[in-house]
């Protein structure tokens, strides 16, 4: 749902509204639970906030704050089946001395005892705290940021995006340090959670087996939740999230399942996971998911500075073609039926873009949209057909709009591959001389691996492959970039492994795009 439209909001004119929407509503209403008393002093057998607290969604007057009661959180929460009356507060100082709002939510057992209050009425480009209490217990503090006005003149826009976070591969030590980061927002790019079952020797372990049921996924997300490098970066900056595959199951493709399960019974899956997602997500009530399906692609402007189209390549693609895998194209990976994004989707973006006025105009997305020949061959060619080299005719009706509509200053940001990449995009990948029409930054994994032995080989391809500027697939970590009307700064950070919870961090590569000039040039 297109959340920034200049055609539905109110013209902010870089002032705050001259009006405030009532705070003190109730949210995360479930209709089954409309009718069920509410406790307003429950007893906990635990500390209820085990999960931490997290925001997202920012809009210049707006602002998603999440929370979800469990006092027992790796065993279905440990919450009675009651409704749960949650006050929240939000406050211009770190203290909660100077509170601005507040109101109360009811956390209800149809939605885990989650709650999702969408605050109204704030100002613009500010940073808030904010708080919740339940009986005589309280929440960690979080802090949050809102977008700046529509159409105001922006300086400057600091954010970084992740990906892909096994829990079982290694710690979340980058997390630790992208919460010391100075960032007004995260991008999360999707795999936020794994649906494996448990692996031996990895420094940790999944807590069950492969998770099918609404109670697995919810204890999965649990896990990673609980983990407290994860919790210091939601609670230092509001996030803007989309998924990937293994939020449900790896390489699904719509209602087709990776493995040989029925369509029914991959339908209820596909619903269970999209639940809890919602669940743990600072999300807004236009994601609560309807069934197996789910609204989550969205857009967010930041004043005349960025606009961020958030896109969803699970929900609606055409199944992988080639019996999916990294090999030859054969002729299905050029149907100019396939999709990646569905046909409704693909125009909002096109819209989207064509009506930006933003210098800079982001693409949030999962699989790698440049062309990558892992093999080199003129004669061979060897693709990933899970990325968009198994989608070409929907890739080339993107590139060929950037190129005939020209935005200004497109830039895809995108994960999944647990590797970094910086990519020109070209007009025509088979000739390098084409026209580049925009930059794809791919971000490497927060702890997910990518397979050593493959390192090399892709290393060996690049000659093959001149609009890719540069790959590393031996680190972990997360980007940072930096906006100006002027520039755009990416800065990869790498932690130095992901086994030892004290690594140290660094900068493995910066790379910059000028105003008016696609393409990516080295620091």
């Amino acid at each position: 749902m297109d959340f920034i439209d200049s055609d539905h909001l109110l013209d902010y004119h870089c002032r705050r509204r001259s009006f405030l929407l009532g705070a003190g509503f109730l949210t995360g209403l479930a209709v089954t639970s409309q009718w069920r008393p509410a406790i307003a002093k429950p007893k906990f057998s635990d500390y209820p906030f085990s999960l931490g607290v997290a925001s997202g969604d920012p809009l210049p007057d707006s602002v998603v704050l999440w929370t979800r009661l469990a006092p027992n959180p790796l065993y279905g929460g440990g919450m009675p089946l009651e409704n749960i009356v949650v006050r929240w507060e939000v406050a211009l100082d770190e203290n909660m001395k100077k509170v601005v709002q507040k109101g109360k939510a009811l956390a209800t057992p149809e939605l885990a005892h989650s709650v999702h209050v969408d605050v109204r009425g704030l100002e613009p480009e500010r940073w808030y705290w904010y708080q919740f209490r339940v009986g005589n217990e309280l929440s960690p503090i979080g802090r949050t940021r809102t977008a700046s006005a529509l159409h105001c003149s922006l300086k400057q826009l600091n954010f970084g995006f992740v990906s892909c976070q096994d829990w079982q591969n290694g710690y979340y030590t980058a997390y630790q340090h992208l919460a010391e980061e100075e960032l007004d927002l995260v991008v999360h790019l999707g795999d936020y959670i794994y649906e494996y079952g448990p692996e031996l020797g990895k420094p940790r372990q999944h807590n069950s087996s492969e998770i099918f049921s609404l109670a697995d996924y919810r204890n999965r997300h649990a896990l990673y939740k609980t983990d407290r490098n994860l919790q210091a970066a939601h609670a230092a900056f509001p996030w803007i999230v989309t998924w990937d595959d293994h939020e449900v199951e790896n390489n699904y493709a719509n209602l087709i399942p990776e493995e040989n399960q029925s369509k029914e019974a991959f339908v209820m899956r596909r619903a269970n996971a999209y639940q809890a997602y919602y669940e743990h997500m600072p999300l807004r009530q236009s994601s609560l998911p309807n069934k197996s399906n789910m609204q989550l692609y969205r857009r967010f402007t930041f004043g005349n500075l960025a606009e961020f189209n958030v896109l969803d390549t699970r929900q609606y693609r055409t199944d992988q073609p080639c019996n999916d895998g990294l090999k030859p194209r054969c002729v299905e990976a050029f149907d100019a039926n396939a999709t990646m994004t569905g046909k409704e989707q693909e125009q909002w973006l096109f819209r989207g873009l064509d009506k930006s006025r933003s210098r800079w105009n982001v693409i949030a997305q999962q699989t790698m949209l440049a062309e990558y020949d892992f093999d080199g061959r003129p004669e061979m060619g060897v693709f990933n057909m899970d990325q968009w080299d198994g989608y070409v005719a929907a890739r080339n009706r993107l590139l060929n709009f950037l190129q005939q509509r020209r935005p200004a200053n497109p830039v895809v940001i995108t994960g999944d591959i647990h590797s970094s990449w910086v990519h020109d995009l070209k007009a025509d990948f088979n000739n390098p001389a084409s026209t580049t029409v925009g930059t794809e930054f791919v971000g490497t994994s927060i702890s997910s691996d990518f397979p050593t032995g493959f390192i090399a080989p892709v290393q060996a391809a690049l000659k093959d492959n001149p609009h890719t500027k540069f790959f590393d697939g031996a680190f972990r970590g997360y980007v940072r970039c930096k906006l100006t009307p002027k520039l755009w700064q990416s800065d990869y950070r790498a932690v130095s492994t992901i086994i030892n919870p004290n690594a140290s961090i660094n900068t493995l590569a910066s790379f910059v795009v000028q105003n008016g000039q696609p393409g990516a040039q080295r620091v």
